[in-house]
């Protein structure tokens, strides 16, 4: 049975390099940014402190595949550098290591040979800034999904502080986010030290989506089995949803696996809209599970508020709708359940923006004589699916 399984006929050729998490050597339409972060970098490989940099942008336009080759890039030639054995890399899944503790823990971890596990945070960092010190090493520490550090402002503001207390060596941050309102969020000393350089990545449009997926089908798939339909459409639905290269990809994954099921050996415009609604599903679930905790709280809400039929009003256009006033209260009722404090409406509208942004929700202002001047709210996706999500993430 496992002859017959990896015998048989396939449209891949090598169906790793169209999963989302190979890095080709060439990373299309970001040459800008990756000249911008070897500007900033370079400096170390001649002993001085590269500044702090801060990347951000959407889900799916190249942020940590970016950085992850231009710091491969980096080590190659640091290698052939006098400074080799004094420049240290350590790239940090925040997803993973969501505290202070346990990044300050992971950093300590790549300069000491022996585990601090156990010890107190303040004893370690004690040891990075003597480490650091006396033997004048340069360390750059890339926070990936830096949002989810749950003590994001004391975790950065500790690594900012480092270089005060040290004449020799220095540490530097690359902060990589999702959320643009990240950095808002900060306190504004800590904001000042982190993102002393900032970096967006946008969107890829449908031709740039085109040309990523033409270079992967080359390589993954078997000769003539994708059209170029198939490689048009998928292009267009994930440039229209998000301008996402993962969707783009897992589109036309999905697709071959559908053909393959079919026995057809062959991807078409068909095929790619069989796969559009699964990877939907599986990109709402990936988008939502990596929202920070209050904008989660914030969805939970109005979906809640969704399924059990509580809405602020009918219209006849458009359907029912939430008022954000209601969702407000709805959100600070939620919140208090789970003992953590509520945001203010202020923030609270700028997580609907978030939200809206994501595709999430649908917002607009309402006209005149409605409560005067409000945001009418409407789940943009399926809200059991939003349900489901949430009370397993929270």
């Amino acid at each position: 049975m496992f002859r017959k399984e990896i015998n048989k006929k396939s449209v891949f050729k090598n169906k790793d390099l169209i999963s989302t998490h190979y890095v080709p050597d060439i990373l299309p339409f970001r040459e800008p940014q990756i000249q911008d972060i070897i500007t900033n970098l370079a400096p170390v490989l001649q002993g001085i402190r590269p500044n702090n940099l801060f990347l951000y942008g959407k889900t799916g336009t190249g942020k940590t595949s970016t950085m992850n080759k231009v710091l491969e890039k980096m080590i190659e030639i640091k290698t052939e550098s006098s400074l080799k054995e004094k420049i240290i890399t350590t790239y940090i899944n925040c997803r993973t290591y969501n505290s202070k503790y346990k990044v300050l823990l992971k950093i300590s971890d790549n300069l000491f040979p022996k585990s601090y596990f156990g010890y107190s945070s303040s004893f370690i960092y004690d040891s990075i800034v003597k480490e650091l010190q006396n033997k004048n090493v340069f360390v750059i520490v890339v926070l990936d999904e830096i949002d989810l550090i749950k003590d994001a402002n004391d975790a950065i503001y500790s690594l900012v502080r480092i270089n005060d207390e040290i004449k020799n060596g220095a540490i530097t941050i690359i902060g990589i986010s999702n959320n643009v309102l990240f950095k808002d969020s900060l306190d504004a000393r800590t904001k000042s030290g982190l993102c002393k350089k900032e970096l967006v990545f946008p969107p890829y449009n449908a031709q740039e989506l085109k040309e990523i997926l033409s270079q992967r089908v080359k390589i993954a798939f078997q000769e003539n089995s994708v059209t170029e339909g198939a490689i048009a459409i998928a292009s267009a639905f994930a440039a229209q949803e998000s301008g996402d290269a993962r969707t783009a990809l897992l589109l036309l994954e999905n697709a071959g696996e559908i053909s393959d099921k079919k026995e057809t050996y062959l991807i078409t415009e068909k095929e790619i809209k069989e796969a559009k609604n699964q990877v939907e599903e599986e990109l709402i679930v990936d988008m939502i599970s990596t929202l920070p905790d209050q904008i989660k709280i914030v969805l939970y809400a109005i979906a809640n508020m969704v399924k059990n039929n509580r809405f602020s009003t009918h219209l006849l256009d458009d359907g029912y709708v939430i008022y954000s006033g209601d969702a407000y209260i709805e959100y600070v009722k939620q919140i208090r359940q789970l003992s953590k404090t509520p945001v203010t409406m202020k923030w609270f509208k700028e997580y609907l923006q978030e939200l809206t942004t994501y595709g999430l929700l649908t917002t607009t202002t309402s006209g005149k004589g409605v409560r005067g001047s409000t945001t009418l709210i409407k789940m943009a996706i399926d809200t059991n699916t939003v349900l489901k999500v949430l009370e397993q993430n929270l």
